[in-house]
């Protein structure tokens, strides 16, 4: 018992080592290209990630992913209860969700 602080200590190391080699970590090109919208550094990130050249396929592919993404209709909860097709999936997962929180399961 007398050693409970040195184990909660530990996990000061990987912390630690995770701060010194952070900012030497590639940007994502999805979050420069959609987020940043800095064309030309997602294009140097894709070609440090993939090692080729042209990236311009891998470019549009994510444009067009985003665009798509865009048009997707989302769906309240009320929504899927209503729809016929995927309510007793949903109360299902309600269910086995509501069971893990009250028996503790995620506690241990």
């Amino acid at each position: 018992e007398s050693r409970w602080p040195y184990l909660f200590g530990a996990i000061i190391v990987p912390s630690l080592i995770q701060v010194v080699i952070l900012p030497f970590l590639p940007e994502s090109p999805r979050y420069l290209l959609l987020e940043k919208h800095n064309t030309s550094k997602a294009e140097k990130a894709f070609q440090t990630f993939l090692g080729k050249d042209d990236v311009s396929q891998e470019v549009e592919e994510v444009l067009a992913e985003s665009r798509v993404q865009r048009n997707t209709k989302l769906v309240s909860i009320l929504q899927l209860l209503r729809t016929r097709a995927v309510r007793w999936q949903v109360i299902t997962v309600v269910i086995t969700m509501g069971c893990y929180q009250l028996c503790g399961l995620n506690a241990v």
